[in-house]
């Protein structure tokens, strides 16, 4: 929660009680829908045909792939559907998301990739802008890049199998020769963040030091600023027509998606008000009762129960990797 005081100084305000988490109409949502894990499975309902189908128009009118005989000597990849329903903040569906990605765990360090890099925005970072945003009375938009990896361009040669339910009935043995980078690649993430940076640079902006994800215009007057967080673009500034001019060229250059006034991002619901903007993590909270099987639990106002004692004794944690997991979920819970 940022608010604007008198003096222009920001201060949080407390998360909601989980208790009240538990009674929107998200809950149902959530339990009601339940994404296919694999091919067989969507092809049975229509609108993950549909979505499945909008993703192959993408990957083709992208260029995205050459189909070529499979070579004798060459690593090649598996290739993957994942599903997943898009939320609006008050727990409507938005839309089907199916796509196609690439089993990159199969991947070779120094043959199939080289280098990796993860466009991702500090958590202190989006807090900075979004108080500069409020202190200032600047406006916040919210853009989406679609199928941004596909924008990637990539250095090496990556093999993969056709995708399932997609496969050429002409050339069923063939594989995709990968043209542009796809979701799942070691790579693809570096790719697109190169091809994004290469073009705001072009446009006059500098990357910030403190933040790789963070760029700054700042020509006389003007200062745009400017978040990316994978395919999620915020931008606020002191210039309206200068941003709106900006927003035009980037949709000359991707396929871009302009949501209007920032209300959803990376977990944090945006509500404006008077006095600034009231940030909640309502539904990402959920999301991580839901994952622990606490959603029936009872509300309490500690942590841990005050007569809990910790020993060393006793048997270690049976799955470590859902502990840290689960801690990081909840750190994240902190940037609110």
């Amino acid at each position: 929660m940022v608010t604007r005081h008198k003096a222009g100084i920001s201060k949080p305000r407390h998360i909601m009680d989980l208790h009240a988490i538990c009674s929107t109409p998200l809950h149902s949502a959530l339990l009601a829908t339940q994404d296919p894990k694999g091919y067989k499975t969507a092809s049975k309902e229509q609108h993950w045909r549909d979505a499945m189908n909008a993703e192959m128009m993408a990957l083709h009118k992208n260029q995205t792939w050459t189909l070529v005989p499979r070579p004798s000597h060459a690593n090649v990849v598996g290739s993957k559907w994942i599903y997943r329903t898009k939320y609006h903040a008050n727990g409507s569906i938005d839309r089907y998301k199916a796509r196609l990605v690439a089993q990159g765990f199969s991947q070779i360090p120094g043959f199939d990739y080289s280098h990796t890099f993860s466009p991702v925005v500090k958590a202190t970072t989006i807090r900075l802008v979004l108080s500069l945003a409020i202190t200032n009375k600047w406006n916040l938009h919210q853009l989406d890049v679609n199928n941004a990896f596909l924008n990637g361009n990539l250095g090496e040669v990556v093999y993969m199998e056709q995708p399932p339910g997609y496969v050429d009935s002409q050339k069923p043995d063939y594989v995709c020769r990968l043209d542009k980078a796809l979701y799942g690649l070691k790579q693809a993430p570096r790719a697109w963040f190169q091809r994004l940076s290469q073009f705001l640079i072009h446009q006059g902006f500098k990357c910030s030091q403190a933040d790789t994800s963070l760029f700054v215009f700042h020509r006389g007057s003007c200062l745009i600023y400017l978040l990316v967080y994978v395919d999620d673009i915020i931008i606020t500034g002191n210039n309206p027509s200068s941003i709106q001019n900006f927003i035009t060229r980037l949709q000359s250059e991707f396929a871009i998606k302009d949501l209007g006034k920032l209300n959803y991002f990376l977990g944090l619901e945006v509500s404006h008000t008077h006095d600034g903007l009231f940030l909640t993590q309502t539904k990402y909270a959920r999301d991580i009762l839901t994952r622990a099987g606490l959603l029936d639990s009872k509300p309490v106002a500690t942590p841990l129960a005050t007569n809990d004692v910790f020993t060393s004794k006793g048997k270690p944690f049976h799955d470590p990797t859902l502990y840290r997991s689960f801690v990081g979920a909840l750190q994240y819970l902190t940037i609110t």
